[in-house]
């Protein structure tokens, strides 16, 4: 199923100047379909479902670079991470089999540096959405939303 995410802006990359109002990525799977405006993905793609995250900025999931967060398991630990926007960690910090295990079952990447990120069509679709506090309001991870902040 195709899901497009939407926000009143949208950023490809993080750190650059531009900024699509209305923006949106077209989700299949765990790959971009496709990113432009609401307006052409819901064109493109009528049968789609629309995740709106109104007041927030829509631009590529994060990579957590230092410490993971505490909290009493593994598994916490990088939902911990996901829920702060961050799609990825550096194997650093991921330095037990189990950490590695949890990241592997919620298709957290282990990278062995930090890396910048951007939404490619076709490229893996890992997206994050900060409200205008920079508070993560939601996370998908290869497709998944896996965070949603109520």
């Amino acid at each position: 199923m195709l899901t497009i995410h939407a926000a009143d802006e949208m950023r490809v990359a993080w750190g650059s100047g531009e900024s699509v109002k209305g923006g949106a990525v077209a989700v299949e799977g765990a790959r971009v379909a496709a990113v432009g405006s609401l307006t052409e993905l819901t064109e493109r793609f009528p049968s789609a479902r629309v995740r709106q995250w109104p007041g927030g900025v829509l631009g590529p999931a994060r990579v957590h670079d230092g410490p993971l967060p505490d909290a009493p398991t593994p598994r916490e630990r990088i939902h911990a991470v996901l829920k702060s926007g961050a799609v990825a960690v550096l194997e650093e910090h991921a330095d037990t089999a189990e950490l590695r295990a949890a990241a592997a079952r919620n298709d957290v990447a282990v990278l062995p540096r930090t890396r910048p990120t951007a939404i490619i069509e076709n490229g893996r679709a890992d997206l994050a959405v900060f409200d205008e506090k920079g508070a993560c309001m939601a996370t998908v991870c290869a497709g998944r939303l896996v965070h949603r902040r109520r």
